[in-house]
């Protein structure tokens, strides 16, 4: 069999994912994202490192390797630059849905114990409702889960924990994002304001009363920018309503 043969039925890895994402790279869009995703000092993403990927492009590059292998999955989980670590996130995504019920738990079990790679945003909420939400949707036991990563003094353990609930709420199960948003009122960042006041819009997409029930019960102590989120979708006499019974 010629040498060409076997070099093409090689299994793909980290590396040849990381090389077609450096293919893809735009240095000025890199400055860019360096600026967007705060990664200066004290700021969220500090130390974070970007080649300037644009997401459209990661997608397309998670796309030609969707079916890479778990452990080449970590490794690239592993990398310092984003746009790795995003694609991993994206790949995790692309996989969970086709996977049998032993991988979708391989790919959970992944995803949790290697939370400390999902570091910002972006990767947080790739994964948060498609892996670890769609896998706890159907096993309410092991929602626990989800309340002990909001207890976390880790910003993006905590964003996980709330944007995973989109997957329930998708299905008209409103609980633990109710629970953990009444938990986390008291948040001083505004990214889980952000996450938070989104996850409760979603909420009211599916059912206008229950948001409006929690609105009642604790808009006077919702930090603004939570409660600009959620009441976003409302009617314009309702959104002035609620603003003005807002910290």
């Amino acid at each position: 069999m010629p040498f060409g043969t076997l070099a093409a039925m090689a299994e793909p890895t980290a590396a040849d994912v990381a090389a077609a994402l450096d293919a893809e790279a735009e240095p000025g869009y890199a400055e860019h994202s360096q600026r967007f995703f705060k990664t200066g000092p004290g700021e969220y993403g500090e130390g974070d490192r970007f080649i300037g990927v644009r997401v459209p492009a990661q997608r397309d590059v998670a796309r030609r390797f969707a079916t890479l292998d778990l452990h080449e999955i970590e490794v690239l989980l592993g990398s310092d630059i984003h746009e790795h670590r995003l694609t991993a996130a994206i790949l995790l995504t692309l996989q969970y849905p086709k996977a049998d019920a032993k991988g979708q738990r391989a790919i959970y079990d992944l995803t949790m114990r290697r939370l400390d790679r999902f570091d910002n945003w972006d990767i947080v909420d790739t994964v948060a409702p498609r892996v670890v939400g769609a896998h706890l949707r159907d096993r309410p036991a092991p929602r626990e889960a989800l309340h002990r990563l909001a207890r976390s003094p880790d910003l993006w353990a905590q964003r996980m924990a709330m944007v995973a609930t989109q997957a329930f709420i998708r299905e008209g199960d409103f609980a633990d994002t109710l629970a953990l948003a009444t938990d986390l009122l008291v948040h001083d960042h505004d990214l889980m304001h952000k996450a938070t006041g989104w996850m409760l819009r979603e909420v009211g997409k599916k059912d206008e009363p229950t948001l409006l029930r929690f609105l009642d019960a604790h808009a006077a102590d919702m930090p603004r920018t939570m409660l600009r989120y959620a009441i976003e979708r409302l009617p314009e006499p309702a959104r002035r309503h609620y603003l003005a019974a807002g910290r």
